[in-house]
């Protein structure tokens, strides 16, 4: 299956930190291993987010993860940027 934007919007479901690692892990198998993903959540205003901050065992495997998904770089990771509920389903950290 190839992979779109519209796959990262089920990410938004993951119910705690561990099944958003393996949701993001899962998206990306088809591109690469994930070598290592860090999970941060942030709150502004009602407005609440995860980003996780991955890397792929080579860059080549990143440039086409970026490029299938319109993911971003931050540094020398590579960005996934989840909208998360605002309501009571709130991330469990």
């Amino acid at each position: 299956m190839t992979a779109s934007p519209d796959r990262l919007k089920s990410l938004a479901d993951c119910g705690d930190i561990n099944s958003l690692k393996s949701a993001v892990r899962e998206i990306c198998t088809e591109f690469g291993r994930v070598t290592r993903i860090d999970v941060m959540t942030t709150t502004e205003g009602r407005k609440r987010r995860a980003l996780c901050f991955l890397r792929l065992e080579s860059p080549a495997q990143e440039r086409e993860l970026m490029n299938v998904l319109g993911l971003p770089r931050f540094g020398d990771d590579v960005l996934v940027v989840v909208d998360l509920p605002s309501d009571s389903d709130r991330l469990v950290i």
